[in-house]
């Protein structure tokens, strides 16, 4: 088995008394598709905000590709990086987020560029050819020169993607990306992730989406109050669960 490209140990996160994350465990190899599911408030969004560090854990730690993500260790210990040097580390990482959060004075191909060229320090023309790549591959060549306010709402998650793989990330990370599309507008999102997905991007998914967890994950976790309840293939996971827990949830989503 190849090296996890996301290692999680052992990730504790609190919120003054509440105990958010409780000894999350999880490992994600190069290519795969692991999709989490589970009760609101079960933890799940943020655990993904602590794998890219938007999040500050508490105990545990979290690496990408071997390297750790807003710490360096010395000795047994862990130290917070500089905020320059997280952000190095976090362009590994793409996220998509529920509710787009694209620049609404960018135009959609400034919105894909400006990542690769601030953060990065690509050229201008480099960065523009990737978007104009990118924008194609999710269907919106013909919107490049649009505003965000232009857009349906799927069309703006649709440049949300592109701007996350504009960062030619080690993995991309989608917090529950279609929750806050019109349902008509639902399947756009999700073919575009099926595509990632048979391309060999590694991602993370955060979805209530069960029918695209049956068919794209190669992984499905189910967490509750935490924890990682239970884990494996969609057909163990979605139809034989093992937990009561996660049979008590299936039971009102399906």
């Amino acid at each position: 088995m190849s090296t996890p490209m996301v290692d999680v140990r052992g990730v504790h996160k609190s919120y003054g008394p509440l105990e958010v994350l409780r000894g999350v465990d999880l490992q994600v190899h190069p290519g795969e598709v692991t999709v989490i599911i589970g009760p609101s408030g079960s933890g799940k969004s943020t655990l993904l905000r602590s794998i890219n560090h938007l999040e500050k854990i508490d105990r545990g730690y979290v690496a990408i590709d071997g390297e750790f993500v807003g710490y360096r260790r010395s000795g047994d210990r862990l130290h917070e990086l500089r905020e320059r040097e997280i952000l190095r580390r976090r362009t590994q990482i793409g996220f998509v987020f529920q509710n787009f959060h694209l620049f609404p004075h960018l135009t959609v191909r400034e919105n894909v560029t400006e990542a690769p060229i601030s953060a990065q320090g690509r050229p201008r023309g480099q960065a523009e050819a990737l978007a104009t790549e990118l924008l194609a591959q999710v269907g919106l060549s013909d919107k490049a020169d649009a505003y965000p306010r232009q857009l349906s709402g799927g069309q703006q998650q649709r440049v949300a993607i592109a701007r996350a793989l504009a960062l030619r990330p080690k993995v991309v990370l989608f917090d529950e990306p279609t929750s806050a599309l019109d349902p008509e507008l639902v399947g756009e999102v999700l073919e575009v992730m099926k595509a990632l997905a048979r391309s060999g991007t590694t991602m993370i998914v955060v979805t209530h989406e069960i029918g695209f967890a049956r068919e794209v994950a190669d992984t499905v976790v189910f967490m509750d109050a935490g924890q990682i309840v239970e884990h494996g293939p969609p057909r163990q996971v979605l139809d034989r669960p093992r937990h009561h827990r996660t049979r008590a949830f299936l039971s009102k989503v399906l």
